[in-house]
This record gives structure tokens, C-alpha cells and sequence, in this order.
């Protein structure tokens, strides 16, 4: 997994962080799914994705605030 910058989430539309926050949240349910059933080779993973999605949902929320 790619460490994503803020300054290129920034860059992505509105609706582009949307659809890869749901693709992340899908992901990180298999990823917790798969880490219970002990199956997962780096749980290290689920971090990542949990800080990739605050990343978008704060630059999300960034771009709400500037628009309103």
C-alpha cells in the first residue's frame, strides 16, 4: 500500500474522494475480517488504510467548508 499525500488527495474532486473512501471502507472491513480469522500477513494494512481515509474525509471536509 502507497502512503498518499494530502496534497494530492487535495488535487482529486470531491466526488473522486468519495468513491475511495468507500473503496477503503470496503477494504478495511475485508481487512478486519480477514485479521480475525488470522488470514492477514501484515495487519499493519488496516492502519494505513484507517489513515488514508481520515486523510480524505479531512480533506473532504476542507473542500465542504471552502464551497459553503
Amino acid at each position: 500500500m502507497s502512503h498518499v499525500k494530502a496534497g494530492s488527495i487535495r488535487e482529486m474532486t470531491a466526488d473522486e474522494i468519495k468513491s475511495r473512501v468507500s473503496e477503503l471502507r470496503e477494504e478495511l472491513f475485508n481487512l478486519q475480517f480477514r485479521n480475525t480469522m488470522k488470514q492477514l500477513d501484515n495487519p499493519l494494512k488496516i492502519r494505513e488504510s484507517r489513515r488514508e481515509m481520515a486523510r480524505l474525509l479531512t480533506v473532504l471536509k476542507e473542500k465542504e467548508r471552502a464551497s459553503a
